[in-house]
């Protein structure tokens, strides 16, 4: 079974304890986020489309300010100090969350949007959906930060869509154990049980990764086990470093346009289908299982991508036409959508957009920070995850405000799509030729030491 793996895999016999720990501790924290992903869902949409626009601005701004003060964080430890502390917050919040539902429900008070909901529910349920919007970014941002900090350039493009398919069954698992529940009850306590959920994986996702990064440092072939520096130092410099590094690198710029245009797309889908979601379910609960349908059928089309497709994808085209795929589908589905404007051919093309995020445009994206600096990938990094990500939501948001106010059609929405898709794909080619080159320095820099 071991030969196998690694032949179909191309990973090597020694590196495979390492890929299958890497692929368990994102099974860890996408099965959390999973349990968590659904609830949000319900609460934002649960007072109508204009409060759920007002909350993507909030959480940018927020995001600015979270990145920033995960910089200083990241300046004063080393990671096997602030991953831990990271996914500790998120238990310690999440239980929190949990303990004020608790109280608002047992002092007679009901979930947002319900017939006895109160101030304090309203505000738990935007307050949530504001932190977990932050740091659903944050957690998986960090996540891939330690998988580039452990493996080189050449590891990453074989091992990380491998990876990946971790994520994915957790992810199914997450949205598959959230659809059952919420499907079977309708009490007032499933936000809460889904909460307390979430935190017991965030848990294991600790112990799994405090175990991979031991094992990291034993094994050879790693950039941990190459640079000896990165093992325990703290990374140094200021909380404010990621920005300054993104403003003068055209490199990371170019990676944050990308991040930017694909989460403009990304919001323009997740406003169709949350108005389409709206219309069709009075309940929490109902929202729930309707979001967790949309997750689970995702993320299965996304696990069939990453077994048969991404193994091998971006060996065969490379990095850069990897990456061109997400803008065609969003073109393509856009495309679709204004002529068949149906609940079922939008849970296909959200799954299809998904899957080609999730499965071929993230591990390509991922590996273009497999050739930046450690203290790049913990600072600048989750600038770009978070903070731009954010950013490209509040102006996908605006688009989207914009066309409504104009009564633009989907017709004239996928018509716009085409010169961002255009834009969208020679920015992936350029990047992927800029990481060739900044791979070869780095390698001579590695021999050098």
């Amino acid at each position: 079974m071991t030969d196998f793996l690694s032949r179909y895999l191309r990973i090597k016999k020694v590196e495979l304890p390492l890929a299958l720990l890497g692929a368990l501790y994102f099974f860890c924290v996408l099965c959390g986020y999973f349990f968590l992903r659904p609830v949000r869902e319900a609460m934002g949409v649960s007072r109508g489309m204009s409060d759920l626009r007002w909350l993507f601005i909030v959480t940018s701004i927020l995001s600015l300010v979270a990145v920033l003060a995960f910089g200083g964080v990241v300046a004063r430890m080393n990671r096997r100090q602030f991953i831990p502390v990271a996914y500790l917050f998120v238990i310690v919040c999440l239980l929190l969350f949990s303990g004020l539902l608790i109280v608002n429900i047992m002092s007679g008070g009901g979930l947002i949007g319900s017939e006895s909901e109160t101030l304090t529910s309203r505000l738990v349920g935007y307050t949530f959906y504001v932190w977990l919007s932050v740091i659903n970014l944050f957690i998986t941002s960090v996540f891939w930060a330690f998988m580039v900090d452990i493996f080189h350039f050449d590891q990453s493009k074989r091992m990380f869509p491998f990876i990946g398919i971790g994520g994915t069954l957790g992810a199914i698992m997450g949205g598959w154990s959230t659809n059952q529940v919420s499907s079977m009850t309708e009490s007032p306590y499933l936000p809460v049980g889904l909460m307390l959920a979430g935190a017991l994986f965030f848990g294991f996702a600790i112990v799994v990764m405090l175990t991979l990064d031991r094992m990291a440092i034993r094994l050879s072939g790693t950039t941990m086990d190459r640079i000896a520096e990165r093992r325990t130092g703290k990374m140094g410099g200021s909380f404010w470093e990621g920005l300054r590094a993104i403003g003068t690198s055209s490199y990371l710029l170019g990676i944050g346009a990308y991040i930017v245009l694909m989460a403009v797309s990304n919001t323009l889908i997740y406003f169709t289908q949350a108005s389409i979601l709206l219309e069709n379910t009075d309940t929490l609960s109902q929202r729930v299982a309707g979001f967790a349908q949309f997750d689970m059928l995702a993320q299965i089309a996304t696990l069939f991508t990453q077994i048969f497709i991404t193994t091998h994808l971006i060996k065969r085209i490379g990095v850069g036409w990897t990456l061109a795929i997400l803008p065609v589908v969003t073109m393509i589905g856009f495309a679709v959508l204004s002529v068949w404007t149906l609940y079922g051919v939008m849970a296909i093309f959200q799954a299809l957009h998904r899957a080609t995020r999730y499965a071929v445009s993230r591990p390509a994206r991922e590996t273009l920070f497999s050739v930046v600096s450690a203290s790049e990938k913990y600072k600048a990094k989750p600038v770009v995850d978070v903070f731009l990500y954010r950013g490209g939501d509040v102006a996908g948001a605006g688009v989207d405000s914009l066309f409504a106010l104009l009564g633009v059609t989907l017709a004239g929405v996928a018509t716009a799509t085409i010169p961002l898709a255009g834009i969208w794909t020679v920015l992936s080619v350029r990047l992927s030729r800029t990481q060739a080159k900044k791979a070869v320095m780095e390698e001579d820099h590695l021999v050098s030491i």
